[in-house]
């Protein structure tokens, strides 16, 4: 399910409810002019949240709250320097620093400080796609967004007021220190320290980054030191960027990655391009403009964006993988088996997506020993981690062209117990008992391929074929009007058997026109026209 809309016309916390009720799983994704966030939900709870191009505060929330000290954030700081792969939290905790269960409760916090900052949007847009997992998946939460509605609303409400003061974050504030020195009020120890912070030059940003708290209480204090006469505004920070920043630039990047992991490819599209304006030479906005015309099966424009990158010198290999692919879906296999070689030459040979790859486009070839060698040799480079579940659908199909059900059986197996939830994997292993003529089994793998994705034509129609060998036909007739009802195109064969059982049932006009439409598709298909040439001949 895919859900659209403007924050004018329904609030987030509205949008949070429907998800919530639906106990729907996926990503919201939600976006402000520069600005966007993301919700991603699991059975209607939030499992995680975060904000695109804002600091990743937990290193200084964690040295405000005592878990750490400043010298300790520090040295994971400067770790991470060499390790720009891993988050502070996973440094601080190999480093002894942070225990698992500590950086659990403050990523948890995060989180949840993520979420009510997206509250506070009014303006923008929303976007949910379903079944979109967060890549954070060591320190997921569970989070019933209902709990943290009734404190959203209070910061909305407190944050009308507190905008009056700060509408932006580019604001610069200086202390008027003789009025703070004749005042006899008693300031909290939250407002000394973000004086210390207000110097004439930083702006709220700036001052949020160095606080270690969050936008919602650097806001009230700001607004509460504001309203009480001991700051004045004395201008903004954005006069003095220059027309070309190197944060611009990553801005506009961050927000274009942002947008194409949930599957925002129009808007992801806009802000790479974006990057080029700016950096007409950034390889990396390139490569995610190629990415995202694969995902929008624009096959040609991904060529020719691939084709310039390898104009380039130093490409590297995921720039010819993916032009093998476009390639691949062009029809252009010898290309692509070329495009594959460089890319294995360039990744050392030990990348397990080329291999595989390189095992496809054989497979597509027609060559079948030379995919099976190719997907067995991809096996091993996965090394502890399961293989895509692209592997094992290929690996197992070679396995089964070349007549070795058993072993294809065996390949099913173990991917359907690292992808448990994979409908194709479910549908071949179905396929594959049927061969071995374990017809109650096939049934059982094909109807657990449906409650994982009941709008695949093909699934239907396998189930179908299992039914009609077994002499179910009312079973068989269900299935295969459902394949034909999603897939009116999905193949001779299915209009055939459709036929058949239409004339068992005496039903001979039906018969007659599934067998026309069959031969409509087939032309050459003897069987249908034999079935044709001996009804039309027939008396009655």
């Amino acid at each position: 399910m895919a859900i659209k809309g403007s924050l004018k016309e329904a609030s987030l916390p509205d949008v949070l409810q429907l998800l919530a009720m639906g106990k729907k799983t996926g990503c919201l994704s939600v976006n402000y002019r520069t600005n966007f966030g993301y919700i991603y939900f699991d059975k209607g709870r939030i499992s995680y949240a975060s904000i695109v191009n804002r600091r990743d505060r937990l290193g200084d929330m964690l040295v405000k709250n005592g878990i750490i000290t400043a010298d300790q954030l520090r040295a994971a700081i400067d770790a991470q320097e060499r390790q720009r792969d891993r988050r502070i939290g996973e440094l601080l905790m190999d480093m002894g620093y942070l225990s698992r269960d500590a950086l659990r409760q403050h990523i948890r916090e995060q989180i949840e400080e993520a979420v009510y900052f997206l509250f506070t949007w009014n303006q923008g847009s929303f976007n949910f796609e379903a079944d979109v997992q967060p890549e954070e998946q060591e320190f997921l939460v569970s989070i019933n967004p209902e709990s943290l509605l009734l404190e959203g609303a209070r910061r909305v409400d407190e944050w009308t007021l507190v905008e009056k003061k700060i509408p932006t974050f580019d604001i610069v504030f200086e202390i008027d220190r003789p009025k703070l020195a004749r005042s006899d009020v008693e300031l909290t120890d939250e407002q000394r320290a973000l004086l210390e912070l207000v110097d004439g030059r930083r702006d709220v940003q700036q001052i949020i980054d160095a606080s270690g708290m969050g936008e919602f209480d650097v806001g009230k204090l700001l607004y509460g030191l504001a309203t009480a006469g001991f700051l004045h505004r004395i201008g903004t920070s954005k006069a003095a960027e220059p027309a070309v920043s190197e944060a611009r630039v990553q801005e506009h990047y961050n927000l274009g990655v942002a947008f194409y992991k949930t599957g925002m490819f129009d808007e992801a599209l806009r802000e790479f391009r974006r990057v080029l304006d700016l950096r007409a030479g950034d390889a990396s906005a390139r490569f995610y403009i190629g990415l995202v015309a694969l995902r929008q099966e624009r096959w040609a424009d991904a060529l020719a964006t691939y084709e310039e990158a390898t104009a380039r010198p130093g490409s590297p290999a995921a720039v010819y993988h993916n032009m093998a692919y476009a390639l691949e879906r062009l029809g252009r296999l010898g290309e692509a088996q070329r495009a594959l070689q460089e890319a294995a030459k360039r990744s050392g040979g030990h990348n397990p997506f080329i291999q595989t790859s390189t095992g496809i486009v054989a497979l597509l070839q027609g060559d079948l020993a030379a995919a099976d060698e190719a997907l067995r040799a991809a096996r091993p480079l996965w090394a502890a981690r399961p293989p895509s579940a692209g592997w094992y659908h290929h690996a197992a199909l070679a396995a089964a062209l070349l007549g070795d059900l058993a072993r294809a059986q065996e390949i099913l197996d173990e991917g359907i117990g690292a992808h448990p939830h994979n409908a194709v994997l479910h549908n071949n292993l179905g396929v594959v008992l049927e061969r071995r003529n374990n017809a109650a089994a096939a049934a059982q793998a094909l109807e657990r391929a449906l409650a994982e994705d009941a709008s695949v034509p093909q699934i239907h129609k396998n189930l179908g074929d299992v039914a009609y060998r077994t002499g179910q036909f009312d079973d068989a007739l269900a299935s295969y009007q459902r394949a034909v009802k999603a897939d009116p195109e999905l193949g001779d064969d299915v209009y055939l058997k459709l036929g058949n059982i239409r004339f068992r049932q005496h039903r001979k006009d039906e018969a007659i026109k599934l067998w026309e439409r069959a031969l409509a598709i087939d032309p050459d298909n003897a069987i249908v026209r034999t079935n044709l040439d001996a009804v039309r001949q027939s008396p009655g």
